[in-house]
């Protein structure tokens, strides 16, 4: 599994019967709100999307209209044509915060979330990651350290994708990708700060060591106290 797959793989499963296209019009949003294909990147091909999804390629084109409608992705034809995701708006502060908020259960989406992550944690580490489940995680955890501010969210929310995707659960990976689209939605909205980010580094580390190592309690208070943390900085900010 290359990198771009392995990118998608938390969140593009085959939908089922019956509602095809608002499932799969469900998924692809969450790729594009996640970043799992970066502002300017090209989805994966037609072909390979109606694969993934288990719909026809006239249902998948409907969808894609209707992303490009919404400003959310762009086609081009041509020999490197494709569908490009576009960069959203870049409307941000304490009113875009408040506005988004307006749709938002925050203490619900937020207390779902320490839910979902700890239990995911959990799982990781009980049943201990295959070597192959292992290195993206190594790998996930890498591609944090150092990265570029306008990059480091969207590779924050790649290993906790990864992380929930290895838990084992596809129910519990899918409800989180949906969740942590979301809280990306409220997180766009306040600013970068680097001594949080150090200190999610260092979390972060000691989380895929925990996990590595087997150590369930340890994975699930690691990830327990993170999942705190973004959420007083959220609370910290709507005050």
């Amino acid at each position: 599994m290359d990198g771009a797959e392995d990118r998608l793989a938390a969140v593009l499963r085959p939908v089922r019967a019956g509602n095809g296209f608002e499932e799969a019009l469900e998924q692809i949003l969450q790729v594009v709100r996640l970043g799992l294909v970066p502002h300017g990147e090209r989805l994966p091909a037609e072909r390979e999307l109606a694969e993934r999804l288990h719909i026809s390629r006239v249902t998948l084109r409907e969808v894609l209209k209707v992303l490009q409608d919404q400003g959310l992705v762009e086609s081009r034809r041509g020999r490197y044509g494709g569908t490009f995701v576009r960069a959203r708006a870049g409307s941000t502060g304490q009113e875009e915060l408040r506005r988004r908020l307006v749709a938002v259960d925050v203490e619900d989406t937020l207390r779902f979330r320490e839910v979902l992550e700890v239990g995911a944690a959990g799982l990781c580490a009980s049943h201990g990651p295959a070597p192959e489940q292992a290195a993206r995680l190594r790998s996930a955890l890498d591609a944090t350290h150092d990265a570029p501010l306008a990059d480091y969210r969207r590779l924050d929310t790649m290993l906790h994708l990864t992380l929930a995707d290895v838990s084992g659960s596809a129910t519990l990976a899918a409800q989180y990708a949906a969740v942590r689209a979301t809280v990306n939605d409220l997180l766009d909205c306040i600013p970068l700060l680097v001594r949080n980010l150090e200190h999610s580094q260092r979390q972060h580390a000691a989380l895929v060591e925990a996990v590595l190592d087997g150590d369930a309690d340890g994975a699930r208070e690691v990830m327990r106290e993170h999942c705190r943390g973004t959420a007083a900085l959220l609370r910290g900010f709507l005050a």
